[in-house]
């Protein structure tokens, strides 16, 4: 890391401050210029061999085909801090992102390097993610703009385009044109520098584009979060934990991570006495032991209507489980309690996958009814934590996600949904899925599972 010596600029007058540092200079308000308008000082290129250069006061970084992903990265780390920069792109291919807090090996890919962590987009494509938060070289996307349709007309192609990120503790805000687009609570990396992407081009037609960088300040001391006005969704990965902002909005913790308070077993006065277990703020619904009974499925103590209901899972190898919701219970009624059901189910190596129809019966599904419109690189690997998300509109108009993705979207008592149910195992169950209210259930199919940050909000 470049070292600077501060002690002469403390002599000189505010306005004077520009000559100190990598180019850089102090406000009174706390602000710091890490682009002199002039020189490239305080940064370095990492990976890739992209072309960056100053031209009118900005930072122009200029595709360049057969090259890996190429980025501008200060020599200064920080911690906590707030950004601001303007970013323009020409041309609708022209993916372009912010690190912040980025690392960087420099053994892999047999020794050329790579950048990893998190990475604000510029994404100018369809799609529209501009301002969403993606894991570079590591976890993938952590805050796709599809959990924030409202930010995804932020972003104007053509036009520079303010950005102003927030990474304070383990929260990352971020805003485009001031439109609050991403909130993620996440413990990786606590400190890293920022960098500028160009992005590899696999089209050498595209060789040439340009990506524009310019007005790029930082503040790193006195910093004061700003408040969400949106009822926007957060994605946290530290377990079985709120947000201020969650909990003015009304979202409460429907497992608290210690006990099993708010839960029953479905044909139960109390929670199973075994077979369901809670360890290290997890809850466990155990494999199946030859000649042990089985404790069955558990299910909240209250019902519920119109809600948004956010959960983590990990499945063990050839695991079959489920979250339903709209669980009504019958007189008489015996297997597992009815209701409409998030599939949750390891698709390679367990057979209900190839069961259903066209795979309606696969990973985050409406299960025998919808299949889950899924992306390889949205599901995380068994073993691993996966993000699930049912939200239940007032409308009757329902969506599931999987780790921010939306799968699937239908509507409860529609004329679709109608004709779904009769091409279904449901087909003989008179007003399948349209009770008012219901429990919400984790299902006990003999197989271990883990679930944790079990969250609603009710509308």
């Amino acid at each position: 890391m470049k070292k600077t010596n501060l002690f002469p600029c403390l002599l000189l007058t505010i306005a004077s401050l520009s000559g100190c540092g990598s180019g850089s200079s102090d406000t009174a308000d706390g602000w710091r210029d890490l682009f002199d308008g002039k020189t490239l000082n305080g940064w370095n290129r990492l990976d890739g061999e992209a072309e960056f250069s100053v031209e009118n006061g900005e930072i122009v970084g200029t595709a360049i085909a057969n090259t890996p992903n190429t980025f501008l990265v200060t020599e200064e780390k920080f911690e906590d801090f707030i950004l601001e920069l303007e970013i323009k792109v020409e041309h609708e291919s022209s993916n372009s992102g912010v690190m912040v807090r980025g690392q960087h090996d420099p053994n892999a890919r047999d020794g050329q390097g790579r950048v990893f962590g998190y990475q604000v987009e510029t994404d100018p494509q369809e799609r529209a993610w501009s301002g969403g938060i993606y894991d570079e070289a590591r976890r993938n996307w952590l805050y796709p703009l599809s959990l924030n349709p409202p930010a995804r007309s932020a972003f104007k192609l053509g036009e520079f385009n303010k950005y102003r990120i927030e990474f304070i503790g383990n929260e990352l805000k971020t805003w485009v044109n001031g439109q609050e687009a991403a909130y993620l609570v996440d413990e990786m990396d606590r400190s890293g520098f920022i960098g500028l992407q160009v992005h590899s081009i696999r089209d050498a037609a595209n060789a040439g584009r340009k990506t524009y960088f310019r007005n790029i300040r930082i503040k790193t001391e006195n910093l004061e979060p700003t408040a969400m006005k949106s009822d926007m969704f957060v994605v946290s990965t530290v377990p079985n934990t709120l947000t201020d902002h969650e909990k003015q909005r009304g979202w409460r913790l429907l497992f608290n991570g210690t006990n099993s308070e708010g839960w029953r077993g479905t044909r139960q006065k109390a929670f199973p006495e075994q077979g369901w277990s809670i360890r290290d703020g997890v809850l466990i619904i155990e494999a199946a032991k030859e000649g042990s009974p089985r404790p069955g499925d558990i299910i909240t103590e209250e019902k519920f209507s119109a809600f948004d209901l956010a959960f983590d899972f990990k499945l063990t190898e050839g695991a079959n489980s489920g979250v339903k919701y709209f669980v009504t219970l019958s007189d008489g009624e015996v297997g597992s309690a009815l209701g409409l059901e998030y599939q949750v189910l390891d698709d390679e190596r367990h057979p209900d996958a190839k069961q259903g129809i066209d795979g309606n019966r696969t990973l985050a599904s409406l299960y025998d009814l919808i299949t889950a419109d899924k992306q390889p690189r949205f599901v995380q690997p068994i073993g691993e934590w996966n993000k699930g998300r049912v939200v239940v509109h007032p409308d009757n108009r329902v969506e599931h996600f999987i780790n921010g993705l939306k799968v699937l979207e239908y509507v409860r008592g529609s004329e679709e949904y109608k004709q779904l149910v009769a091409g279904s195992k449901y087909k003989n169950i008179e007003n399948f899925g349209l009770a008012e209210e219901g429990y919400i259930l984790l299902q006990d199919h003999s197989d271990e599972v883990h679930y944790r940050s079990i969250k609603i909000r009710e509308f």
